[in-house]
């Protein structure tokens, strides 16, 4: 019985050792999780070039007479290479030009760089100018006396009578203008309403009928918008006819007014 007592201590003792040996031993160290692999590197792009622009393109002004001039104005953006035709050529960025265009014409500016290419036209429209005004006339200017002679016309009137009948209406209306034109280029002038009559009748007679006559004429000429003052009478009768033949033809030729310049 002690033997087997002895043998189970024994056991005990070994097994207890072996636990105590067990609990003093290291604890083996926990490893560490594994680092993130790495961002790939961004791939390299090359930058992008900026837009070739045409900001503005004018011409000042837009109409021009043959022989004027217009100016072109212009500003670009990121080109290197700019010009315009119409043999004008190479130009700056920004600038203006002033052009002489016989014609009417479209200018076109056209820019070029790495960001592409811009164009752009403008035209100026050139007319005709006005053709110069005539010159100063040299002919020689006529008198008022000239003018009445040239185109003053007779008012003629029937046998014994002093009225003013329609063919006298209308040669004293032509009258009446041509004296308006006399009298506004020479406020000095004067008319005389010559009454003329036909060589039958007594002379006394014919006095009175060519004063009536003439005063008729007068007043046909005042109620047209003449002033009387600047136009007198006078009747010469039978005394100076235009026509001495016998015959009516004749006599209607000697009955009539007559202008003439005053004195």
């Amino acid at each position: 019985m002690k033997r087997n007592y002895r043998a189970l201590s024994a056991a005990v003792f070994t097994a207890m050792l072996l636990v105590t040996v067990s609990g003093c031993k290291k604890k083996a160290p926990v490893a560490p999780p594994p680092a993130p692999a790495p961002a790939p590197a961004p791939a390299e792009t090359t930058p992008t070039a900026a837009a070739v622009r045409i900001i503005s393109f004018t011409a000042e002004p837009r109409s021009i007479e043959q022989g004027q001039s217009a100016t072109l104005r212009w500003s670009v953006a990121n080109a290197t290479d700019i010009s315009i035709d119409q043999g004008l050529g190479q130009v700056a960025a920004n600038g203006n030009r002033q052009v002489f265009p016989s014609n009417t014409v479209s200018y076109t500016l056209t820019a070029r760089g790495s960001g592409g290419s811009d164009t752009r036209s403008v035209t100026v429209e050139v007319t005709a100018p006005p053709p110069p005004p005539p010159p100063p006339s040299t002919a020689p200017t006529l008198s008022g006396a000239d003018m009445l002679s040239r185109e003053a016309q007779d008012a003629y009137f029937d046998y014994d009578k002093s009225d003013i009948r329609d063919d006298a209406r209308t040669a004293l209306q032509h009258d009446a203008d041509l004296l308006k034109r006399i009298f506004a280029a020479d406020p000095n002038f004067n008319v005389v309403v010559e009454g003329n009559c036909d060589e039958r009748g007594s002379a006394e007679y014919n006095l009175g009928l060519g004063d009536r006559r003439a005063t008729a004429a007068k007043e046909f000429l005042v109620s047209l918008g003449l002033p009387a003052d600047r136009i007198s009478t006078i009747s010469y009768g039978k005394d100076r006819p235009v026509c001495t033949e016998a015959n009516e033809a004749c006599y209607q030729r000697n009955r009539h007014d007559h202008l003439a310049p005053g004195k």
